[in-house]
């Protein structure tokens, strides 16, 4: 019997995939013109945030940034409006739908990729199906079922259609499904029951998409703005993004304040993107997103 002797591996040089000189200077000149074209839009203008009161904003005599920092437009954001309770409401929404879009799409997807079953691929269509259809096409049909629910100017009513979406559900299977088969058969004969290969084998494997699903979920509750509007009237549950629409009409012209908002609405994302960019990117890397 003969053994296969496996070929030497080829080890890269330390210059592989390097750039010195004119090439290396060119790649970070590139970076910073993407860099501008991607933050200058968004940062410089949120810079007025920081000036003092009766520095110009925009128009004439107004400068990118501040002349005199200050935080005077923050702390009447948070002294003359209810800010504090609109950023609950949107993190209490947020939760609820990142719990539950975690859940149900990865019991879901974890159903939808098992084969031996009658009826998957008809089940994978109609959720597919579901993708077609523009929000504010059912909106309407939605807006009647909470109401008969009672739900009506409740936060309960704004998470109940975010509770999961059919992008989670087939992102979920497609990771699924890109688990080798030998892994189950392995642990199957091994005496694992169901539970136990879904719980010990499968869930540690989709980790970087689990990441992808709480993630883009939050930042959709969060940063939603048309269904809040039409199931809320009070402002005990007026949601982040309903607030900051407020505080245009409160605050017109001073748009500082209204840019303070602005900012406090973006930390929030930005604090759960830096904390998860590392599994985010895993499970892009995984393949977590071709389905």
């Amino acid at each position: 019997m003969t053994t296969a002797i496996r070929p030497p591996r080829r080890r890269r040089s330390a210059a592989f995939g390097s750039l010195t000189g004119p090439a290396l200077v060119r790649r970070y000149v590139m970076l910073v013109v993407v860099g501008l074209l991607l933050l200058g839009p968004l940062v410089l203008p949120l810079m007025a945030a920081f000036k003092a009161p009766g520095e110009p904003v925009f128009g004439q005599g107004a400068t990118l940034l501040p002349q005199t920092w200050s935080l005077d437009a923050f702390v009447k954001l948070f002294e003359q409006t209810e800010i504090v309770r609109y950023i609950g409401n949107s993190l209490f929404v947020g939760v609820l739908t990142v719990i539950s879009a975690v859940v149900l799409s990865t019991l879901g997807g974890y159903m939808l990729s098992r084969r031996g079953w009658r009826g998957r691929g008809v089940a994978v269509t109609m959720v597919m199906a579901t993708m077609i259809f523009p929000f504010e096409s059912i909106m309407l049909s939605l807006f009647s079922q909470v109401r008969d629910l009672g739900l009506y100017d409740t936060l309960w009513g704004i998470w109940l259609p975010m509770m999961l979406g059919p992008f989670h559900l087939l992102l979920m299977r497609a990771a699924f499904m890109g688990i080798p088969e030998e892994v189950e058969d392995a642990a199957f004969l091994d005496g694992a029951g169901e539970w136990q290969r879904f719980w010990h084998v499968f869930l540690p494997q989709v980790r970087g998409s689990l990441t992808i699903v709480a993630l883009t979920a939050f930042i959709g509750a969060w940063q939603d703005y048309l269904w809040p509007l039409l199931v809320t009237q009070s402002s005990e549950n007026t949601t982040m993004m309903l607030g900051i629409a407020q505080l245009q009409s409160s605050f017109g012209t001073d748009y500082r304040v209204v840019l303070a908002g602005a900012i406090a609405a973006l930390v929030p994302i930005a604090l759960v993107f830096f904390f998860t960019q590392k599994h985010f990117f895993r499970g892009i890397e995984e393949g977590g997103l071709k389905f």
